[in-house]
């Protein structure tokens, strides 16, 4: 399916933020600069500003206009339903260490649909609270045929458009179904530390599994919180 005029707005945006051209709090072009360019209406760019909003990637300033988001925002693991986005959820956070490549575990492996041994592309954040302490620590794992084709995954820095909407721009692969599996356990030494919870501890532990709209896993990510920063809320109709 086509993309709609504003979403291709959006997209054209992001393409010039991933490559550079506008940096951290950087002002973006006006929305009757953008309406003159692309030939829509001042509301078609609203919408396409909306939406980059609502990602987190950009920012409004009264009287400015749009601006780059100085501090980048990413979700806890799972919760991915359709029409959700970035900002709804999303926190600050801090990237650990750099990318890698290396055998995830089992069960991580069998989601990604993974043979024995073979290695997936790691990626750690620690998401925070609004005080800057630590809320949960993902690990995401992207499969080599997606790895492979969205190089800047194995860069250190973040990736300002978000990686659903980067993988999506390099591959034409895009989530269409996700999976969530909640569990709880002990913390782990290592879990522990970058969590700052003293042992024992427990964790709830989220294990978020996208696939494109093939079937094929996408990534799978764990997500571990400890007990105190979790909650889940579910809505949802009855009768």
């Amino acid at each position: 399916m086509p993309l709609l005029k504003y979403e291709q707005i959006a997209d054209d945006l992001r393409t010039r933020i991933a490559n550079g051209e506008f940096g951290t709090g950087d002002l973006l072009p006006s929305g009757r600069d953008l309406a003159e360019q692309w030939g829509v209406s001042r509301a078609t760019v609203v919408k396409a500003y909306d939406t980059l909003r609502h990602d987190g990637l950009v920012v409004a300033r009264q009287g400015s206009g749009y601006v780059v988001m100085e501090t980048p925002v990413a979700r806890p693991a799972g919760g991915r339903r359709a029409g959700s986005t970035r900002l709804s959820g999303g926190a600050p956070y801090r990237r650990l260490g750099t990318p890698d490549r290396a055998v995830p575990p089992g069960h991580v492996a069998e989601a990604l649909g993974l043979t024995q041994g073979e290695e997936a592309l790691r990626r750690v954040r620690l998401v925070l609270l609004d005080d800057g302490s630590p809320q949960s620590l993902v690990t995401a794992w992207f499969p080599a045929s997606v790895a492979d084709a969205a190089p800047r995954l194995s860069a250190k820095g973040p990736i300002p458009e978000g990686t659903t909407h980067y993988v999506r721009r390099e591959t034409g692969r895009f989530p269409a179904e996700g999976v969530d599996i909640t569990t709880v356990r002990l913390a782990t030494d290592e879990e522990a530390r970058h969590l700052d919870v003293e042992r024992p501890a427990a964790v709830a532990v989220v294990l978020h599994t996208a696939f494109d709209q093939r079937h094929h896993a996408l990534v799978c990510e764990e997500g571990v919180t400890p007990a105190h920063a979790f909650e889940q809320i579910d809505s949802y109709p009855m009768g």
